[in-house]
């Protein structure tokens, strides 16, 4: 799989992955890997309505583009900055989505958070907690299939040496609960002998 990115004179970039093109404007790009907390919000709410739109004209392959950058060129970035722009990324371009959509790019989308869970910057854990409540938000009981491993991340994230880190922890948890216990496929006393 190639990657190759062209920087336009209108200052937008171009991906294209595995023959597809899809457009990020480069203000997009760097609002999400600036370290003030402002700048990436605004950033992640213009990749929602970017996504949005193309959800509106059925280009799930440019979002499935633009979710492998958010992946590869941010969450797994040498930068901290970079990796929590990833995730509120992910998050936001989830919150695009929707229910009726979002379960078409449901691994992809939770995969890079659950890796995460386990970055060595707390202010990275603790976006990873975030980014992955909106995506449970938005995909509810379709995340159940990542279960075991959220569960996993919670239990290890719930004893973290930093308050916000488990703050982030605990508010992801009871919104799980709260998805497990509307789901009327889940085996609660099942998991329970797994304990």
């Amino acid at each position: 799989r190639n990657i190759v990115i062209i920087v336009k004179p209108a200052s937008i970039m171009a991906v294209e992955k595995d023959g597809y093109i899809a457009v990020i404007p480069i203000n997009i790009t760097r609002g999400l890997t600036d370290k003030l907390v402002e700048k990436r919000k605004g950033a992640a709410l213009e990749l929602e309505r970017m996504v949005k739109e193309f959800v509106t004209k059925n280009e799930f392959n440019s979002i499935k583009i633009i979710i492998a950058s958010l992946k590869d060129d941010f969450t797994l970035s040498s930068n901290p900055n970079s990796r929590k722009g990833g995730l509120v990324g992910l998050a936001a371009t989830a919150i695009a989505l929707g229910r009726p959509c979002i379960g078409m790019n449901l691994p992809e989308l939770v995969e890079p958070v659950l890796v995460c869970f386990d970055d060595q910057d707390p202010r990275v854990r603790y976006y990873a907690c975030e980014s992955l409540y909106n995506i449970s938000k938005i995909g509810r009981g379709a995340v159940l299939v990542f279960f075991n491993k959220i569960f996993d991340g919670l239990c290890k994230l719930s004893c973290d040496a930093d308050s916000n880190v488990r703050y982030g922890a605990e508010l992801l948890d009871r919104l799980m609960k709260d998805v497990v216990s509307e789901n009327p496929h889940f085996d609660v006393d099942n998991f329970i002998m797994l304990l």
